[in-house]
């Protein structure tokens, strides 16, 4: 079957009586030109391990290892998965995991080491498989995803932007993050609602200790659950170990040049840092 080609994908599924699941996001991609933009962001994976989330029904499990790629893919869904290895000939670069991304042990699975991370993840729960697994001490170095246009934007929002918001303020710490491309709705069987864009995300050296990491989790979770309020009226209701007095909070303002007033989309990442860092310094 020719996984880039709407007719026969969607020949398959009717005669395997194979309903695409919209709770998993199942929506395949079917675009030759999308799927090698993914694969080139990917850069060099020959001899690489490789982790894919969400492989459906192998379009992009196929063209990684074309490209050389060992690729340990993981399925929610039992059919997909039980059908992925034979599909595509039994090859020993393959090995595939039935679980729920959201449930896996991944601090396991991620033990081998892989270069990359290259999925067309489900758009329901994308962010927090991203988020669960982006953080963790053997987390690939490089994503290449294809998620929601708005989730991208939001992923790579700077300062000042509308689209800033605690997701992309996280990832921005540890990670480099570009758009690729767009991927219109055409590019998928069936068609999502929404348009989707290949984002990559390459890791970068991060300054803070292990404390002020903490800190800045803290600090940047508290301030965009209400993103809108000014920073100062914010921190000046924190608790537990960002709790300080009015005059305390208004020197470690002072410290990092920070205005009260200022709101959380207004920072930069360098700003979260310092303030971070203050924080931490003030409560070890």
């Amino acid at each position: 079957m020719n996984l880039t080609s709407p007719s026969q994908v969607k020949d398959w599924c009717i005669a395997n009586g194979f309903h695409p699941n919209k709770v998993l996001g199942q929506n395949f991609l079917v675009d030759r030109n999308s799927l090698d933009a993914i694969v080139a962001a990917a850069g060099d994976v020959a001899g690489q391990r490789v982790l894919e989330i969400g492989p459906g029904l192998g379009v992009l499990t196929e063209a990684l290892l074309a490209a050389g790629a060992e690729v340990l893919a993981v399925e929610k869904d039992t059919r997909l998965a039980g059908r992925l290895s034979e599909a595509l000939g039994n090859p020993s670069g393959l090995l595939v995991v039935a679980a729920d991304a959201l449930r896996v042990d991944w601090d396991e699975l991620l033990q081998p080491g892989f270069c990359a991370c290259v999925s067309n993840l489900p758009y329901s729960v994308g962010t927090r498989i991203l988020l669960d697994l982006a953080f963790r001490a053997g987390a690939p170095e490089r994503f290449v995803l294809l998620v929601q246009s708005e989730v991208a934007e939001r992923f790579a929002a700077p300062e000042g932007s509308p689209h800033r918001g605690q997701a992309g303020v996280w990832l921005q710490l540890d990670y480099d993050i570009s758009a690729i491309c767009q991927v219109p709705p055409t590019c998928f069987w069936p068609r999502p609602e929404v348009d989707s864009t290949v984002v990559r995300l390459d890791r970068h050296p991060c300054g803070l200790a292990a404390e002020e990491r903490k800190r800045y989790f803290e600090l940047t979770k508290l301030s965009f659950m209400h993103r809108r309020k000014q920073l100062g009226a914010l921190l000046r209701k924190a608790a537990g170990a960002l709790a300080c007095s009015d005059a305390e909070l208004s020197e470690r303002l002072k410290k990092c040049g920070l205005d009260p007033k200022i709101r959380p989309e207004e920072l930069s990442v360098s700003q979260w840092e310092s303030l971070a860092t203050v924080y931490a310094a003030a409560t070890t």
